[in-house]
């Protein structure tokens, strides 16, 4: 049976696994993970996503993200093609690296933000990556190092899960890390892997299916929570849906934004540095990838700019997200 399209809507917490193509190591070094690590704090800050776990395993990994207004499916893209390319060319190989379908599941938050925390962030140790959790404290590679305060990773929402644990930072960490040691035994979880009491599946349009459907998407899996959870994320989504901001193109887009800031086309292409040019491109970056969930990678040469610089153009212009609002409007 063909898989439906996704849920995808703003504000959304996803549990999100990606393996290589035909189970292949896609991180074979250090380097590899490091590489994959920036391009995921691009995401970051550029407003995409609210990351609060991860762990990169040799063949697949995980994350637990919110979702900005850009739709995951569109950061996923730029993340794992971006990637993919880059370990493509260290490594002097071709062709895909990881599975075309990777799986994203929308969580109810309570009470599973921090049940999955922990199950993500133990990944390396039921993988025998690390022998210990003490080991595991230290490792680098998972999201649990940063919540413990040994490696540093200014993107992630440290703050956030370690305040569901005490009001500062030491009684926080022991209370978290309390919290990981009692999840060692419990092993795999497949009511976490596979969705617990309520797992349904679509797109924008295909929420209104599972509306008209309660009692089949008992069965279903995508989406981790309850029926509520599953009624109450219809009725947001048909509010959030900007159903007409899609079809702007992105030359409308830059039209609108050179108006609004006597700018010109041609400037924002040309390397311009006056201030009004670099306003234009942090609202164009804004606009488009930020707010449309459009591509900074066709976006990077009508700039005149770099991919990476793209995103970061993204974030700055999110500052004044209110500014740029009206520009959307048709």
């Amino acid at each position: 049976m063909p898989r439906g399209p996704r849920v995808d809507a703003p504000d959304t917490l996803h549990h999100v696994r990606v393996r290589g193509i035909e189970r292949a190591v896609i991180f074979r070094d250090d380097p590899d993970r490091a590489e994959f690590l920036g391009r995921l704090a691009l995401l970051v800050e550029a407003g995409a996503w609210t990351v609060y776990a991860w762990a990169l395993l040799p063949n697949h990994l995980h994350l637990l993200v919110r979702t900005g207004t850009r739709p995951l499916a569109h950061s996923m893209r730029s993340l794992l093609t971006g990637y993919a390319g880059a370990f493509n060319r260290r490594h002097k190989r071709v062709g895909h690296l990881c599975q075309n379908r990777y799986k994203s599941i929308v969580v109810e938050e309570e009470p599973y933000l921090l049940e999955l925390v922990r199950y993500l962030h133990l990944n390396p140790l039921r993988a025998k990556v690390v022998p210990t959790l003490r080991r595991l404290d230290r490792y680098p590679w998972t999201g649990h190092s940063a919540l413990m305060g040994a490696v540093p990773r200014p993107w992630q929402a440290t703050a956030t899960i370690l305040a569901q644990f005490g009001p500062t930072g030491p009684r926080a960490r022991a209370a978290y890390r309390a919290f990981v040691a009692a999840g060692v035994p419990q092993g795999r979880r497949p009511e976490l892997q596979g969705g617990g009491l309520v797992r349904s599946a679509g797109g924008w349009d295909a929420l209104g299916a599972l509306r008209r459907a309660k009692d089949a998407v008992a069965g279903d899996a995508r989406v981790l929570g309850g029926g509520e959870f599953v009624e109450r994320l219809w009725r947001e989504t048909q509010v959030a849906r900007p159903p007409t901001q899609a079809r702007l193109s992105l030359e409308t887009v830059m039209a609108r934004v050179c108006r609004e800031t006597g700018t010109t086309t041609a400037e924002l292409a040309g390397g311009g540095q006056r201030a009004a040019v670099t306003r234009a491109r942090e609202g164009v970056a804004h606009l488009w990838v930020g707010a449309l969930g459009q591509s900074g990678r066709r976006l990077a040469p009508m700039l005149g700019v770099a991919p990476q610089s793209v995103y970061r153009a993204t974030a700055r212009g999110a500052a004044q997200a209110a500014e740029w609002a009206s520009l959307l409007r048709t």
